[in-house]
């Protein structure tokens, strides 16, 4: 019994915590959750049993599946409160899931080794955005690029964040505060990102994992659905106190704490890489 407790137990209290914390920074940074959950899956998924070479791409898929409850449960939040600017977010739609199917059939040709290294280079980069105050000051313009820049800006934003199973809301969050949005609203306005590029890139993971073998107890494809239920049932009660702090707190301080995050979980991916 005791050791039933802790092979079943610890991971789920795991998920859990990634569940509460993930939801949390999705309201609060405008983001999936993904940079929490990705990790977060990697530690516990061995404990589900399966094929290590297999682990990369199930944390992925099933963390592109968690965003898209937590993503819209944040949306909702923050369109209450009159924060969300649906006309850009409807404009970017296309693109977005155009860029995540590329993505999506990248990933399945891609092996987990390098799944993991492109998620540890992505977060080293990002983490630049919040821990250089200049370059969320730069403005662009006053009004969101045209056509052209959109396509090519949306596009490769579905393609990336489907790559590293995140919702892509700190891309889109740099793009609106670099053409006069304040950050309050682009944070919202990118809270919907993140479900609009999870959903194909869930059913995505789902679909080119089908017949794998070797995949850990109760996934579907590259999806584990015992995880994502239990990440999405912490999130939801979260994400909205997340944005509550979003709208009530100063930016700057935020920015700074999770920029040291990211490179925390840069290293410790970096470190995952190794050993794949």
């Amino acid at each position: 019994m005791t050791e039933l407790v802790l092979n079943w137990g610890i991971p789920f209290v795991a998920l859990i915590a990634a569940g509460l914390v993930a939801g949390f920074a999705a309201g609060i940074f405008g983001i999936g959750g993904g940079f929490i959950v990705v990790p977060a899956l990697l530690i516990v998924l061995p404990l589900f049993g399966g094929d290590k070479a297999q682990l990369a791409h199930v944390a992925i898929g099933t963390s592109a599946a968690t965003i898209i409850i937590t993503s819209i449960r944040s949306l909702h939040s923050h369109a209450r409160r009159g924060a969300v600017e649906f006309p850009i977010l409807w404009s970017w739609a296309p693109w977005l899931i155009l860029g995540d199917a590329v993505g999506v059939v990248l990933a399945g040709r891609i092996d987990g080794h390098v799944l993991t290294m492109i998620f540890a280079v992505g977060v080293g980069l990002m983490s630049l955005l919040f821990l250089l105050p200049r370059l969320a000051d730069r403005k662009l313009g006053d009004d969101m690029p045209g056509m052209a820049p959109r396509v090519a800006i949306a596009g490769g934003l579905g393609t990336f964040s489907s790559l590293l199973g995140i919702g892509g809301g700190t891309i889109a969050i740099m793009v609106m505060t670099l053409h006069g949005r304040s950050i309050h609203r682009a944070i919202a306005t990118a809270s919907g990102v993140g479900a609009l590029i999870a959903i194909p890139s869930a059913i995505g993971f789902v679909l080119i994992g089908l017949r794998e073998a070797g995949l850990p107890w109760g996934s579907l494809g590259y999806v584990n659905l015992p995880a994502t239920a239990v990440i999405t049932s912490m999130s939801v009660l979260t994400a909205p106190l997340g944005v509550a702090a979003a709208h009530g707190m100063s930016a700057l301080p935020l920015r700074r704490i999770f920029g040291v995050y990211l490179i925390f979980i840069s290293i410790v991916m970096f470190s995952n890489s190794m050993r794949m």
